[in-house]
């Protein structure tokens, strides 16, 4: 997406605009809903949403690669930093539910609500779900598992919410103690993340409840390829990130990962959550990528040509799998443009495909960024 240096200047915000009754949108939520002027490369279209609790103090956790972490070093107040690569400005609760009541935004199918790490957040996240739960019917909460239990899922079930999300991100335990645990003096823990997923089943039942990773943080494609099928044995989809390094975060000199292994690993993704095969059946060569999906060639070939595979994998909406398509999370407008989208949020063309089949038997270990001297993103 593109918006003007006017526009960039308009999206700072003030202190004293906490949640329940204000939240951060994504720079796309806030086009979408009217509020910041922009256009989307090639017309892509933002299905949900995505809005964010938001507190002067910020988010308690510390977690390595993340945009609101306590642990990230910017000039600029907590509410002023970005989360997956884009600005998320302030409203008012109340404008997000005249968009969504009033015609600008007709083709919205959800609402995600991201809770943050917060004291606050636990009774907060429940009042806005039902603020807006009579303007839509179809509301996901990203939630914190380290500050919320069993009955918090029901009081937020209670409340309109119809599906969750839980943001494991890192493939292992080790990798999760690393980076958002011990490793960074940080509060989470992978036991009680992994055990939020079961309730959350338990409660909104399979189908219903989605586990987020993010392919680059120092994982093998194998350690990935097992963490999508331990959260599709639970009952819980895998909506699938890409890393990108978040300017002052501890991972900020950290290279997105290759094009090659995400690709390899959407396309395991799919084989796994829509049932055509399994982890336990792909093969691997030493350095543990993929080099076998364990399914007949023809069956992959039609996952390939199909395109599905790439697209944003998130909630889905009241006509389509894909509603939460994120657009330009994972990737910039010129990246897009050169064919290293890394999640599509439309269809992809026949010449995507093609490109996508490139590089899905690359097995570059590492990712050259492009740095395009007239790039200008949000």
């Amino acid at each position: 997406m593109k918006v003007n240096s006017q526009s960039m200047g308009a999206l700072g915000v003030e202190l004293g605009k906490e949640s329940p009754e204000y939240v951060r949108t994504s720079l796309a939520a806030a086009m979408t809903i009217g509020k910041v002027p922009g256009r989307f490369y090639r017309d892509a279209k933002l299905y949900c949403i995505n809005i964010l609790l938001t507190y002067d103090e910020g988010c308690h956790a510390r977690c390595a690669y993340c945009g609101l972490s306590g642990s990230r070093h910017t000039e600029s107040e907590w509410t002023d930093n970005s989360f997956i690569r884009v600005d998320w400005p302030i409203f008012p609760v109340e404008d997000i539910r005249q968009a969504l009541s009033d015609g600008t935004c007709p083709h919205v199918e959800r609402v995600c609500v991201s809770m943050i790490t917060h004291r606050r957040a636990r009774d907060d996240c429940i009042e806005v779900v039902r603020a807006l739960s009579d303007v839509m019917p179809r509301i996901s909460i990203l939630i914190t598992p380290t500050i919320i239990n069993r009955n918090w899922l029901k009081r937020a079930k209670e409340a309109g919410a119809d599906k969750i999300g839980v943001a494991i991100d890192a493939a292992t335990p080790e990798l999760f103690d690393k980076l958002r645990g011990r490793g960074v003096r940080g509060p989470h823990k992978w036991d009680i993340y992994w055990r939020t997923v079961e309730d959350a089943v338990e409660i909104f039942g399979s189908e219903n409840v989605g586990i987020h990773l993010i392919v680059g943080i120092g994982e093998t494609e194998k350690e990935m390829v097992m963490a999508i099928q331990r959260g599709q044995d639970l009952g819980a989809r895998t909506h699938l990130f890409s890393f990108f390094p978040e300017e002052g975060s501890l991972m900020e000199d950290n290279l997105q990962p290759p094009l090659g292994a995400y690709r390899r690993i959407q396309v395991a993704r799919y084989i796994i959550n829509k049932g055509f095969g399994t982890a336990r059946s792909m093969k691997f060569n030493d350095n543990e990528q993929i080099v076998d999906f364990g399914i007949p060639k023809d069956v992959l070939e039609r996952i390939i040509s199909e395109g599905e595979a790439f697209m944003t994998s998130g909630c889905s909406g009241r006509t389509m799998d894909n509603a939460c398509n994120r657009p330009f999370g994972n990737c910039t407008p010129y990246q897009a443009s050169i064919g290293h989208w890394r999640n599509f949020p439309m269809k992809p063309d026949p010449e995507d495909i093609e490109t996508v089949r490139t590089q899905l038997w690359d097995y570059s270990m590492t990712y050259e960024p492009p740095h395009p001297e007239d790039e200008i993103d949000a």
